[in-house]
């Protein structure tokens, strides 16, 4: 299995260099190659944000 990028554990830094790095904050993926392991226990859906959203203003409450 590739890496689970929409998981909750998952975090990438990008470094001065250009180079990018990817693990996993549980450390229980592989780290060379970086993989995540076939059906993971620890997954977690990664929450959306609102992250460069902009909402509406509430109405008024009736």
């Amino acid at each position: 299995m590739g890496v689970r990028a929409d998981c909750r554990h998952y975090s990438s830094r990008s470094l001065p260099t250009g180079d990018t790095v990817d693990r996993c904050r549980l450390d229980v993926a592989e780290t060379m190659p970086f993989a995540c392991p076939d059906g993971c226990i620890f997954f977690e859906p990664r929450p959306l944000s609102d992250a460069g959203w902009t909402r509406p203003p509430e109405p008024p409450p009736r």
